[in-house]
């Protein structure tokens, strides 16, 4: 039967079909969406909670952990991680990998809906959550200046205005705004002149919070008419604070002027934003998880002329950061390579053909096949990433091969003397099931890759499917379009044509390597235990090699984009962050391949959020223009950062395939875990001093930060009550004088400002103002029209005397007279609002002494319990896999106790995982084919005839991505995996003709083999050099994302020649070894049988 006949006879319906895919790919291909990798994000969410002022042992004891108990019942979560920093704390959850990132958001909502009965009351909103992960790399990053307005109103402007419109685009998930904070009015308090006249903080917050009224006040209705009621009841600048009264002394108005002064000001002052050295806004741009990135970016940017005139004039919109870029001239790239291997192929078979009829056949299937493809990703819902153009470029060597060895039969049955037609219907008849069989084989090697699971299993089913999409259309087109091309273009060659010196050289060329094929080949059929010891050898060396080479998970990529974390001392200032930063982003950016260099610390933004933390990105200019790859810039940008003392910025390139919900201060990250702080801090400490004296691994460091002043108040707690001083009002006070308290809330129309209450910075910068402090026992009693504003039962009498019962009666009056404007009970002021009497005045010292100690700056968690996270760097030529092992004997050296529990985590995480699959991946590629060829082959046998060629290949990959000091990844193990599916065609090309040869002719198992090795020779060449050239283009690696396709293209290279030597020689040994075993079986079986049947006749 000869599937390939009725396209053979109707080439007009042939043409129109393959015109039909052509053009359906052609189609596809404008309307494919682009990517740098595919949908491989990991579902991740981040939930985050402020607490103003709050300590971060604090926010961790009262936030973060009601929090993660409520969060950690949400099926399938994978990692919880959170970070409690200074006011504020963030919990990221990671799911698995199919789970629904909707889904997972409504179930988020619900958990923060049942823990919000055990948060603290005075948190200043609910928990929230975005779709994105905090440890990913930005996409876009914005740069707001101006030289004439304020940090303030450009803060205001990108967070109220640009911010509020960004986060609305499809796809983005976060738009984070750093170095700056919200217009605020300030009140700065002097202690001593509240003491002077005796009125507390919690008084002047109760005025505060009293003077802001802004509520609803009805209406009159006069006749026909209706009048709303307003009222200039709320105070929105610094000047109408000014004039407040406070309290009344000796019948004359104090206002809030005489005990401090009040200006229009930050929420939070101890920020600071440098783009380029020039202060600035940062606005951070986020992509939610599973979102294409080029469809965002070009949605983000349709919409900036819009935002810009929707701000001032005055503000400079600068785009700092593009990570776009890149990701278009990694793929412009990918295109250009594969371009290269398609004319690659192309030369090597017309090398070959020496015939422009007969090579524009294997072109047309190559184009069609290629083309083809596109339509069926389209449909398949893929995108035109780094990985789906390398598998065509990939492809370009194996979709090339059906056809040649379709069109090489009906070439040698042409020189034999038939007709076109007759040669075409003889030669695929004859080529038919060896195709089909080349095509099956090398499907059956992506299987078990199509059935992983993880994110590597869903990094790498984009490229299986779209491989096997091309071959499998390569195997109709073969089948089809070629030899209806062959049966209507190919001319039989003329006895006596001359001939060109091109023609010449390739005909002698080639004579001369199947000449010398054909005597070693006779050699090798001579010394069969020779040419097998050679495969034992190869077979030993797959195993060694793999156990020696060093292993990584996937290339560092080269973004573009380079960040970096500040980590200064645990006790610096802001003042002192400020020069610190100011001195990294200058020493950055003068760097000659650093474009733009911004940077932020404190207040917003998705960094670290200690007070002695910054965040720096540094945007390098193009490949063409640096001649750098970044890991070389971050090596030449190590000393001159050295120089700068009390601080370390740790810069690296964070790539697409990012892993792990915690942001580390390097690459790659190790996780302690215990049930104790006290455990951690002790062996932490320890661990990372072992480390950093390893020369395998590079800028070691922990997240453990425990080493920051404090000063602690020991309260007299029977002194305290004997003077009638609560607790609460004690941590009260202290909250007012140094927490810059949220007191009030200005409402306007596109946002909420609020009022921030401390003392003056010149008080809050010495731990010894604390004995400058005073707490009131309580505010007076309320008078004049305060009081008859009162709620009910908080009125008395201005006679009432102090006592401890007053005092006690007053504190009632006071909260419930401010109840109306708390969102939560306890954080209603127990001042007065207006009070008439002085108060009694209790120093802070009387009730309490001050102590020197110790408290952290951030407490992470993991999974519930406390963990410490050490993060490292590779240098240099040290491969992942090295550093695993050095992490891991350290901790047995150091003697690491078994309540602490240690793990990688993020992208080194995920290299064990995969690691511990590398191995199974191949058996399992191995075992599929087999299997597939059996089944095809109706043996047991030719299998392992078939599969002994795949040993050398191993060995060729694996030692050229040694020689290249190239890791060997999973780019490399999907190379090798690919080599499997290449390097048996030659087998199965000469098995078949030698099965043919036997059954047809009669000719003995040598003499059918050694011909099939010689006819077979130019098609091998032909196909194993197509495939060959076809991966010169990835190995060279030149262009953006060069450095993920190396490995594929240097273990494609090495198993190739290796293989292509070897076995040509091994595999007619094994040919011939495996059939005589299979005759010596067959004997056995009927020796046994004749047994069998003597046996039975004698019995009779």
């Amino acid at each position: 039967m000869n599937l390939s006949a009725p396209f053979i006879r109707r080439p007009v319906g042939t043409t129109l079909l393959s015109l039909g895919l052509v053009v359906a790919g052609v189609i596809a291909f404008f309307k494919l969406p682009v990517s740098p990798l595919p949908d491989v994000d990991i579902p991740t969410i981040m939930v985050q909670a402020t607490l103003p002022g709050a300590s971060p042992a604090d926010v961790a004891a009262t936030v973060a952990s009601p929090l993660e108990r409520h969060l950690g019942q949400i099926a399938s979560v994978t990692e919880m991680t959170s970070t409690s920093s200074l006011g504020s704390a963030r919990i990221t959850l990671q799911f698995d990998i199919d789970r629904d990132i909707n889904g997972a958001a409504r179930d988020v909502q619900a958990a923060i809906n049942a823990a919000r009965a055990d948060l603290p009351t005075n948190l200043r909103a609910n928990p929230t959550y975005r779709k994105f992960n905090p440890a990913s790399a930005p996409i876009l990053i914005y740069t707001l200046t101006s030289d004439t307005l304020t940090p303030a109103e450009l803060y205001d402007a990108a967070s109220t205005v640009l911010a509020q419109k960004l986060s609305q685009v499809e796809g983005v998930g976060e738009v984070s705004v750093g170095g700056g904070s919200l217009p605020a009015v300030r009140v700065e308090l002097i202690p001593p002149a509240l003491y002077k006249y005796g009125i507390g903080l919690e008084d002047v917050r109760a005025a505060l919070s009293s003077a802001n009224a802004h509520s609803p006040k009805g209406g009159i209705d006069v006749g026909d008419q209706r009048y709303q009621i307003y009222a200039n009841d709320q105070a929105r600048k610094a000047a109408d604070y000014k004039p407040l009264v406070v309290a009344y002394r000796n019948g004359a108005a104090v206002r809030l002027t005489d005990v401090g002064d009040v200006i229009d000001s930050v929420e939070n002052a101890r920020t600071l934003g440098l783009a380029n050295g020039k202060p600035a806004v940062v606005m951070i741009v986020y992509r939610q998880p599973g979102a294409n990135i080029i469809k965002m970016v070009d949605l983000v940017k349709g919409l900036m002329p819009q935002l810009k005139a929707s701000v001032s004039p005055a503000i400079d919109l600068t785009l700092a950061v593009d990570r776009s870029k890149t990701i278009r001239a990694s793929l412009h790239d990918v295109e250009i390579t594969l371009l290269i291997a398609v004319a690659l192929v192309i030369l090597v078979v017309f090398a070959f053909l020496r015939n422009a009829r007969a090579t524009l056949v294997p072109v047309v299937a190559v184009g069609v096949s290629l083309i083809a493809t596109f339509a069926m990703m389209y449909l398949l819902g893929y995108t035109l990433d780094i990985f789906s153009l390398m598998a065509l470029t990939v492809a370009t060597g194996f979709v090339v091969d059906d056809a040649i060895v379709v069109l090489e039969n009906i070439t040698r049955h042409m020189d034999a003397g038939l007709s076109r037609l007759e040669a075409t219907l003889v030669g695929t008849r004859e080529v038919g099931f060896t195709v089909l069989s080349m095509s099956v084989s090398l499907i059956a090697v992506f299987v078990p890759i199509l059935l992983m699971g993880g994110l590597v299993g869903r990094l790498f089913r984009e490229f299986a499917m779209t491989i096997t999409i091309a071959i499998v259309i390569s195997l109709v087109v073969s089948l089809t379009t070629t030899p209806m091309m062959c049966a209507v273009l190919l001319r039989k060659e003329e006895e006596g044509q001359p001939h060109g010196r091109i023609y010449r050289i390739n005909e002698r060329v080639f004579e001369l390597m199947l000449g010398g094929y054909r005597a070693t080949l006779g050699l090798a059929l001579r010394h069969p235990l020779l040419v097998m010891l050679i495969l034992g050898s190869t077979l030993y060396l797959n195993f060694h090699l793999y156990r020696v080479v060093p292993k990584g998970f996937v290339p560092q990529q080269d973004t573009g984009l380079l960040i970096g974390s500040i980590q200064a001392d645990q006790s610096t200032s802001f003042q002192l962050m400020q020069q610190k930063l100011t001195q990294f982003i200058d020493i950055v950016k003068a760097d000659p391949a650093v474009d733009t260099a911004v940077g932020f610390t404190g207040g917003g933004g998705v960094g670290p959020g200690g007070t002695n933390t910054g965040t720096v990105f540094a945007s390098l200019k193009p490949m063409d223009e640096r001649r750098l790859r970044a890991d070389k810039v971050i090596e030449r940008l190590r000393e001159p950062l050295a120089s700068v003392a009390g601080a370390t910025l740790f810069l690296q390139s964070i790539g697409d395939l990012g892993a792990g919900g915690r942001s580390g201060n390097a690459a790659y990250q190790y996780t302690l875990k215990g049930s104790t702080f006290e455990e951690l801090n002790e062996w932490t400490p320890k661990l990372v001093a072992a480390l950093q004296k390893e020369p395998t691994l590079a800028d070691v460091n922990s997240d453990q930060q425990n080493r920051a002043l404090q000063a602690n108040l020991v309260i007299d707690r029977d002194a305290a009550s004997r003077l009638g001083i609560t607790v609460s009002q004690l941590d009260n006070t202290l909250y007012d004088a140094f927490g810059q308290r949220q007191v009030s809330t200005i409402f306007v129309a596109r946002n909420q400002y609020h009022v921030i209450m401390e003392v003056a910075p010149r008080f809050s910068q010495d731990p010894q103002t604390l004995k400058e402090v005073y707490i009131s026992t309580s505010g007076g009693s309320a008078t004049g029209t305060q009081s008859t504003n009162a709620v009910a039962g908080t009125v008395a009498s201005s006679s009432q005397k102090s006592s401890l019962n007053s005092i006690a009666a007053n504190v009632v009056r006071n909260q419930a007279t401010n109840s109306i404007g708390a969102t939560g009970k306890g954080v209603a002021s127990t001042g007065t609002a207006v009070s008439t009497n002085a108060e009694t005045m209790i120093p802070l010292s009387s009730v309490a002494r001050f102590e020197h100690g110790e408290t952290p700056l951030a407490v992470n968690h993991q999974d519930l319990l406390v963990a410490s996270t050490v993060s490292f760097n590779l240098p240099p030529g040290v491969s992942l896999s090295t550093a695993t092992t050095t992490i891991e004997n350290a901790m047995h050296a150091i003697n690491m106790p078994a309540s602490i529990s240690g793990g990688f985590a993020g992208s080194a995480k995920v290299f064990q995982q995969a690691l511990a699959n590398e191995l199974f991946l191949i058996l399992a590629a191995l075992a599929t084919i087999y299997i597939s060829l059996g089944m095809l082959y109706e043996s047991y046998v030719h299998p392992l005839t078939i599969l002994s060629t795949l040993t050398s290949a191993g060995v060729g990959a694996v030692a050229a991505l040694m020689v290249s000091h190239t890791d060997f990844d999973i780019i490399g193990m999907i190379g090798v995996i690919l080599l499997v599916g290449i390097v048996k065609k030659n087998a199965i090309m000469m098995i078949d003709f030698a099965l043919d040869a036997e059954r047809q002719r009669g000719l003995s198992s040598r003499d059918a083999i050694y011909e099939a090795c010689l006819m077979r020779f130019r098609p091998i060449m032909m196909t194993t050099l197509a495939a060959l050239f076809g991966a010169v283009p990835l190995m060279i690696g030149l262009g953006e994302g060069s450095e993920l396709r190396q490995p594929l293209g240097i273990a494609i290279f090495g198993g190739l020649i290796l293989s292509q030597i070897l076995t040509l020689y091994t595999t007619p040994v094994v040919y011939l070894y495996l059939d005589r075993a299979r005759l010596w079986t067959q004997r056995r079986r009927a020796a046994r049988r004749a047994r069998r049947a003597a046996t039975s006749a004698a019995s009779r």
